[in-house]
């Protein structure tokens, strides 16, 4: 199956997770300069307790694989509504949550070449869009089908945590809609160090149960994309921003918050950390068809002084 996914990577590259609203003409960059960590209430308060124990994200690289140039709309993290791209809000989510992360921009509509990792550091790719295509359609092969090799060989090779947006179609990681299929989904199951992300409508405790959102995919039958199916709370309602790409950006900054503490762990043991110690006492009859290994806990995930 593989290969016949390699040859389709060309199929087209769909956003997975942007459904605000509001476009506008102008651009507006990745922020270049993050402040000090700054609570906001879209986040979950496990992050608070994380700064304070000194770990940001620092030693890491977060690559957001994106888009940075195209259509925009408006959305507020707490600086104020303001236009930006899918990229944009992905990937200032992402600096958000591990402010002393380094964020690298790499925006597929503009360049062909393999996603590069960053050496001695931790590298966490978040992909926050999907692949579209059918199995028995043989697609060009193209330049964008480089970018896609790299970021599958990363994840099925450990080299990277790969942390991906599970769809907004209300289905399972692998099934098809219309006789479509996420295909890099399917490359991406079983793979060593890749994680998808679903979307809870808040963060689940267990006086307050969250609940999975009407859009958000889910793990499905197959144990395999179970026990690689985490969810974190997406709170458009105070950000404007609503799809589980945003609950990909998130993760990808637990990633890189967690390997500023384990900082010789491999991208599969933090990948591993963040899925074993997900939370199911905090979602609404929790059912591993549906959510995989629960609410992605960071507190929980930081806690053991080292990991295996």
């Amino acid at each position: 199956m593989l290969t016949r996914l390699i040859a389709a990577l060309a199929a087209g590259f769909v956003l997975a997770g942007c459904m605000g609203s509001d476009s506008g003409s102008s651009h507006v960059g990745l922020r270049p300069d993050t402040p000090p960590p700054q609570f906001f209430g879209w986040m979950n308060p496990e992050i608070q307790d994380a700064w304070d124990a000194g770990y940001l994200g620092q030693g890491t690289r977060i690559t957001v694989v994106d888009e940075f140039v195209g259509e925009q709309f408006r959305a507020n993290l707490g600086f104020g509504r303001e236009l930006g791209t899918h990229g944009y809000w992905t990937a200032t989510q992402a600096s958000m949550i591990a402010p002393s992360a380094l964020i690298t921009e790499f925006d597929y509509n503009t360049t062909g070449t393999p996603v590069p990792l960053e050496p001695n550091k931790l590298n966490v790719m978040n992909l926050s869009y999907r692949l579209v295509g059918t199995l028995d359609h043989d697609f060009p092969t193209g330049p964008r089908a480089e970018i896609e090799q790299s970021l599958i060989g990363y994840a099925r090779d450990g080299q990277a945590v790969i942390v991906k947006s599970a769809g907004n179609e209300a289905m399972g990681i692998d099934a098809a809609l219309d006789g479509q299929f996420d295909l890099l989904n399917l490359a991406l199951i079983g793979a060593e160090s890749a994680i998808f992300v679903g979307a809870l409508d808040r963060h689940g405790t267990p006086d307050n149960l969250a609940n999975l959102t009407s859009y958000s995919n889910i793990a499905g039958s197959d144990p395999t994309i179970q026990n690689q199916f985490l969810s974190v709370g997406v709170l458009d309602q105070l950000t404007e921003l609503s799809g589980t790409s945003f609950s990909a950006s998130i993760v990808s900054g637990y990633a890189a918050v967690l390997g500023s503490k384990f900082t010789d762990a491999s991208p599969t043991q933090i990948a591993r950390q963040l899925l074993d110690t997900a939370r199911t006492d905090t979602i609404r009859n929790y059912d591993p068809v549906l959510h995989g290994r629960g609410e992605a806990s960071i507190s929980r995930a930081l806690a053991p002084a080292s990991i295996n």
